[in-house]
């Protein structure tokens, strides 16, 4: 059934691969972004079409659309981008998420909330669950992300409780492919682009940190399983649970390049996690979801696509 859609942070890196897919299935789409860290050029391609719409709009403040569903992606996601204006990110997630709750609760859409998996914090518990509440500083570097959406998790779940809000929640774990931003910070883009441009990589602590890395397509898909699906609201892990070390992806990430490049090792960041893993038996059961793209296959799209983009 054909549905208006708004995306809000439409034109970012997952925010534009889910326009493209929802402009395909025919829906009416509204991408909605202030281009802090989104693109156009993301979005360019669909602006001829005739059911997409864009709209630049800060999401803390209100808007007055009508709309089906919604899916609420606006918020910076790499720590470079997100500790640049670290007020700002905050009031993205919170106020973000009340004016989109608003809106829905208006015109009786449903809404998805882009959580991730730092609102397990440095998790205690490994792999990370959804009953596990996490492990999170309040008031160090990572808060403003880390607690903004922990916030928005709040407001959604008291909006549904207190105004029977229609609500999915989605805690995305690291997820990367093409779009991404070459200079967010995020480890799989920084490894590519120092790879590519033939400099030092650069591993934060020892490298034996790891991380559970999903291709963007895989996570779209279990994003729109769980918006069209009737039996559960969340939260709901999406993510990859293999395993690496930061280190074994940096020594993929060569490989897979030809680079010359060598591994040197710098200080770790305060706050950042050991271990990210995500437990994904209620993707499983719920949305029948799991992914399906092997580590090695996304790197090479995501090589290709920085092969073709860098400047």
């Amino acid at each position: 059934m054909k549905q208006r859609i708004l995306i809000t942070g439409g034109a970012g890196f997952l925010g534009s691969h889910l326009c493209d897919r929802l402009v395909k299935d025919g829906h009416d789409v509204i991408c909605l972004d202030n281009f802090f860290t989104g693109s156009k050029k993301n979005i360019t391609h669909l602006l001829d079409k005739k059911n997409f719409e864009l709209v630049r709009h800060d999401i803390t403040m209100p808007i007055f659309l009508e709309v089906d569903r919604i899916y609420n992606l606006a918020c910076p996601a790499s720590p470079v981008h997100y500790q640049y204006n670290p007020v700002k990110t905050i009031k993205t997630s919170v106020m973000g998420a009340i004016n989109v709750l608003g809106l829905a609760k208006r015109v009786k859409a449903r809404v998805l909330q882009a959580s991730t998996s730092e609102v397990y914090g440095d998790p205690s518990v490994h792999p990370q669950k959804e009953e596990y509440w996490g492990n999170v500083n309040p008031i160090g570097i990572r808060s403003c992300y880390d607690e903004g959406k922990r916030v928005a998790e709040t407001l959604f779940f008291d909006y549904h409780r207190q105004n029977n809000v229609d609500i999915r929640v989605m805690r995305i774990f690291n997820t990367y492919g093409p779009r991404m931003h070459p200079n967010d910070g995020r480890v799989v883009s920084n490894f590519i682009v120092q790879a590519l441009q033939g400099k030092d990589i650069t591993i934060y602590g020892d490298g034996s940190q790891t991380r559970s890395f999903c291709y963007m397509d895989d996570l779209l898909e279990g994003m729109v399983r769980l918006m069209d699906q009737e039996s559960i609201i969340g939260p709901v892990n999406i993510g990859n649970p293999g395993e690496f070390t930061i280190k074994e992806l940096a020594q993929q990430v060569i490989a897979l390049t030809g680079s010359a490049s060598k591994i040197i090792f710098m200080p770790l960041p305060s706050d950042d996690p050991r271990q990210r893993q995500p437990d994904i038996t209620l993707a499983k059961r719920a949305l029948n979801w799991q992914p399906t793209i092997k580590l090695e296959e996304g790197l090479k799209k995501t090589i290709e696509y920085f092969k073709n983009n860098l400047e």
